[in-house]
């Protein structure tokens, strides 16, 4: 007899056991919101009182070398887009880690909704998925590993707290 995630077979092979997604039902207000998260998040961690001075020293610029040419309107539209497209995707792994088969093989959905177990997963996302991609980028892009472990945690305190809002909200 197969438990839950332990058995592919509940997933893959038997066609009544498919998880899906019902966009109907999906609430968009948290992703709205949690699509803020990164941007508020960066204004207080990357301000030079925080590890702003730290992350631009592993940059090795000043504060005016990084304002050269750069332009707020056109960063901050295309991150919120980003943001936003993150949200999603979060909303939807939450949505799916509260899924689960019973031995009768009906889909029940789990009642830990909250913050917390969120936040816990949001930190697994960043681990296993957010942190590969930014180390193997930061690699070839010949960053320090001050530069990375920086990022790094930046990415992993956002993911976490737009996992936990979305959790708890639902």
């Amino acid at each position: 007899m197969c438990v839950s995630y332990f058995c592919p077979s509940t997933y893959f092979l038997e066609p009544p056991y498919k998880i899906k997604l019902n966009m109907d039902e999906m609430n968009f207000i948290p992703i709205l919101v949690a699509s803020l998260i990164p941007m508020t998040v960066g204004f207080a961690y990357y301000h030079k009182k925080t590890v702003g001075s730290a992350w631009m020293e592993s940059l090795g610029k000043t504060e005016e070398e990084l304002q050269e040419g750069f332009n707020m309107a056109l960063v901050t539209i295309v991150g919120l887009v980003m943001s936003f497209l993150m949200a999603f995707l979060i909303n939807a792994l939450v949505e799916i880690s509260h899924r689960d088969i019973n031995d009768a093989g009906e889909l029940i959905f789990a009642s830990d909704y909250n913050f917390g177990h969120g936040a816990f997963h949001g930190l697994l996302y960043g681990l296993l998925f957010a942190m590969p991609i930014l180390v193997t980028n930061g690699m070839y892009e010949r960053k320090s590993w001050k530069n990375i472990f920086i990022n790094v945690g930046y990415w992993l305190i956002t993911i976490s707290l737009m996992s936990g809002l979305m959790d708890a909200w639902n």
